[in-house]
């Protein structure tokens, strides 16, 4: 299996998305995205969640005192989104719309 990925801003390139579809890109590692994400990030801390984001129904984040972030390229790891925004946020969204949020630059 492969990772789906779909471009949501007109000037995304995969470059944006540095090393991330490689740490996901397994198909035989039937771990989550964020186990994933937090062994290939391991040299800069690996997945730390953030907190105080809000997900909106048009997976925009809002932070309190920040504008809307909006994302700008979407994986999909099996049944998970993995959603890359700019400044480096990366988003993992579960099915329930449950989520965590890191900064990974």
């Amino acid at each position: 299996m492969t990772i789906r990925v779909k471009f949501l801003h007109t000037r995304a390139t995969i470059e944006h998305a540095g090393y991330i579809p490689q740490w996901l890109n397994d198909e035989d590692d039937p771990r989550p995205a964020k186990e994933q994400l937090n062994e290939g990030y391991a040299f800069a801390g690996g997945w730390q969640p953030f907190k105080g984001f809000k997900l909106a129904a048009d997976d925009s984040l809002t932070y309190p005192g920040d504008p809307p972030q909006y994302p700008i390229i979407e994986f999909k790891l099996r049944n998970e989104r993995v959603l890359l925004y700019q400044h480096a946020w990366v988003a993992i969204i579960q099915p329930d719309r449950s989520f965590e949020v890191c900064r990974m630059d």
